[in-house]
């Protein structure tokens, strides 16, 4: 069986935005000068690296090769492979192209904060198993989130029940 595909958006995921403090377990870095700190929970690298064991995970946000120069390294984890993106600011369904060219016909969860009606429509018409998980930017990845999703990576696993 191919390993299936965690395919990972930052901006309202791994940096949670839209109110005043950061939840909990949250620090601020600044890593733009001139824009808004970004909020990082190191608790989310030991999920990311826990997922890869089940998982290939990819970056799929305009962060593009800063998530591996300046997110990973808060993280502790080790650089993933990027979907370009196109240069920012882009519309979020304009992300589809880039992730359905990468994601082929591999089964695929995507975890973004802004999955548009077309990410629902491509979802729903691609062949290979495919979860999209929409995270609370004011939240952010939740332990359930990744759950959710290794429990479905390790579900396409396992044999069919049926002969």
């Amino acid at each position: 069986m191919i390993r299936p595909l965690l395919l990972l958006d930052i901006d309202g995921v791994l940096n949670p935005y839209g109110t005043p403090q950061p939840p909990a377990g949250y620090t601020e870095h600044r890593l733009f000068p001139g824009e808004e700190p970004v909020r990082v929970n190191p608790t989310h690298g030991a999920w990311i690296t826990e997922a890869s064991a089940i998982l290939d995970i990819a970056w799929a946000t305009s962060w593009n090769d800063d998530a591996n120069q300046l997110l990973a390294p808060l993280l502790r984890i080790a650089p993933l492979p990027v979907i370009t993106m196109p240069p920012a600011p882009f519309h979020p369904g304009d992300k589809i192209p880039a992730i359905a060219a990468y994601a082929q016909q591999r089964p695929a969860a995507w975890i973004d904060d802004l999955h548009t009606p077309q990410a629902h429509l491509w979802a729903a018409a691609r062949s290979s198993p495919t979860l999209l998980i929409t995270a609370d930017p004011m939240i952010g990845l939740t332990r359930n989130s990744i759950d959710h999703v290794m429990a479905w990576a390790k579900a396409l696993q396992r044999p069919s029940a049926n002969p």
